[in-house]
């Protein structure tokens, strides 16, 4: 499950993606594939069960937009991604928790998304590990965007497309 920026959030997170490819670094803007866009991921399954993907969508219609400021960026752990962390709200982190809810009965949960160790972040450029981490937060600037999530979407990471789960995916 994956919310999605507001058209400003998103032409700022872009920017970002744009500068640093054009500073040399790792960056998502070299991602071409027509479902790469920014965004934050609350879960991921291996499948829906019955009846959960129009439970998500109910949920999704009646809980977005949610407010969001990014804050930092930084390198994470595990495969080093270069990421813009995600103040996480009230708001936000019930909605994350009520998507897990949902999804309680599904099989394949990333633990890493599970509520108690969730880094909320909107990804920069993928193994990053040996970039300069000082260039690219100058590259990124100081600012600190801020938007919405007004929209969710399914990713299917097998074949690579997407589900919208609200009207605005």
């Amino acid at each position: 499950m994956e919310l999605v920026c507001s058209p400003g959030l998103e032409v700022a997170v872009r920017a970002v993606w744009g500068r640093l490819a054009a500073a040399g670094l790792p960056s998502l803007a070299r991602n071409i594939h027509p479902t790469n866009r920014p965004h934050l991921t609350l879960a991921a399954v291996d499948e829906f069960p019955p009846g959960v993907e129009h439970r998500l969508t109910d949920l999704f219609e009646t809980a977005l937009p949610v407010p969001v400021t990014l804050d930092r960026v930084v390198v994470l752990d595990g495969s080093a991604p270069l990421v813009w962390l995600v103040r996480p709200t009230p708001a936000l982190t019930a909605l994350h928790a009520a998507v897990w809810d949902v999804l309680a009965e599904a099989d394949g949960h990333r633990p890493w998304h599970a509520p108690d160790a969730w880094v909320p972040h909107l990804s920069l450029a993928l193994r990053f590990r040996n970039a300069d981490l000082r260039v690219a937060r100058a590259v990124a600037g100081g600012q600190r965007p801020t938007g919405d999530f007004d929209a969710a979407r399914s990713y299917d990471g097998t074949d690579r497309t997407v589900t919208p789960l609200t009207r605005r995916g």
